[in-house]
């Protein structure tokens, strides 16, 4: 035989099969999947990050998923804070000329029909029972009575009840395993609730770029920004006073729970004087009040509790409208900020005594 020549033809016992050979046979070529990997490394991992054995107050191991998922929606619900007044001479009732004169959009049937149609078939279901992949085989009978559904709500500035539902998942962070502390509420709400809070959305970032009034230094939730931007305007700053052989100093402020104790209140007043439209915050503060929420763990349930303060964190509206509640923080402030939601940084020059004292 011939150097470099094969004593067996390509394709048998060699593992590999050419292009051709596999279109001849009828087999699909594979396809890439981006997860694979991380599908696979889950699929042999021998334990699951289900939630644990749990101390209760009485320094108690509760073992059973009833009572766990209890205590932990008693330590979420625990973190809530209550219920502030009206802030200053701000009105929180506005006059019934104010909100006539308001211009509701229209919402549109093909739009509510995309949105239908883009819907995740393999995300789980809402607390209300329905099935993501459901609604999306319906989108073309249900996209009208939606959308009429939807522009009511808008105009009565009211939510139904299962839209202001939550099942919560708690998500460890770090730590004690045992500790209710030590895990994070992530909240599931109704799939519908999720697509109207989309569409007003779109109207609240319309309004919200044509005024400016989110701070620059923002840079959370914010279109063209993120975190990297965010480094960059804080290390610019103070880079140039270290090149100038200025002495500095940097803050990092921690805001203990920030989404979830948020006063409603407060934030509505905030909302308004952002110059929203008075229609869109009647809407918010519907849609905040008067929530619920329950844990679920391995396929049980906790009893249902008031949610009395905060934003949902993996709702569509929560994280956007959390930036309203801080935007004026650096309101008359003389040194260096830079913000990605809540997570701050506070920067200044303190190579004098005036220095020290603008930064405390």
């Amino acid at each position: 035989m011939e150097c470099g020549k094969r004593d067996r033809p390509l394709g048998k016992n060699t593992g590999m099969l050419s292009e051709n050979a596999e279109m001849q046979r009828g087999r699909p070529r594979p396809t890439w999947k981006p997860t694979g990997f991380f599908d696979y490394i889950s699929s042999k991992r021998k334990t699951r990050d289900n939630v644990g054995p749990l101390l209760n107050e009485a320094g108690v191991l509760v073992m059973e998923d009833t009572q766990k998922a209890e205590l932990l929606n008693a330590f979420f619900a625990s973190v809530f804070s209550a219920k502030a007044g009206p802030q200053g001479s701000q009105t929180l009732e506005a006059t019934e000329e104010a909100y006539r004169e308001d211009d509701f959009p229209l919402v549109e049937e093909d739009c509510v029909r995309d949105h239908l149609s883009n819907l995740d078939a393999h995300k789980s279901m809402s607390p209300d029972g329905m099935h993501p992949r459901v609604l999306r085989e319906l989108a073309d009978v249900i996209a009208e009575p939606f959308s009429i559904i939807f522009e009511r709500s808008w105009r009565t500035g009211e939510m139904t009840e299962d839209c202001r539902k939550a099942n919560v998942t708690a998500i460890f962070k770090k730590g004690k395993k045992e500790d209710p502390g030590n895990y994070k509420p992530v909240s599931l709400t109704s799939i519908p609730g999720k697509m109207v809070e989309q569409l007003i959305l779109e109207v609240i970032v319309k309004q919200v770029e044509e005024k400016k009034v989110i701070r620059s230094s923002q840079h959370g939730f914010t279109k063209g920004k993120s975190c990297l931007t965010n480094l960059i305007a804080f290390y610019d700053g103070v880079t140039g006073w270290v090149n100038e052989g200025r002495a500095v100093d940097v803050v990092y402020p921690v805001f203990s729970k920030a989404f979830d104790t948020v006063s409603h209140n407060i934030l509505l007043g905030k909302l308004r004087k952002c110059g929203l439209v008075e229609w869109s915050v009647k809407w918010i503060e519907n849609w905040l009040n008067g929530g619920t929420q329950r844990v679920a763990i391995s396929g049980t349930e906790s009893t249902w509790r008031p949610v009395t303060s905060g934003v949902p964190q993996e709702s569509v509206l929560g994280p956007v409208i959390f930036i309203f509640f801080f935007n004026d923080l650096d309101e008359k402030l003389e040194c260096t900020l830079c913000k990605f939601a809540s997570d701050t940084k506070l920067g200044g020059v303190v190579d004098t005594s005036e220095g020290c004292a603008v930064i405390q």
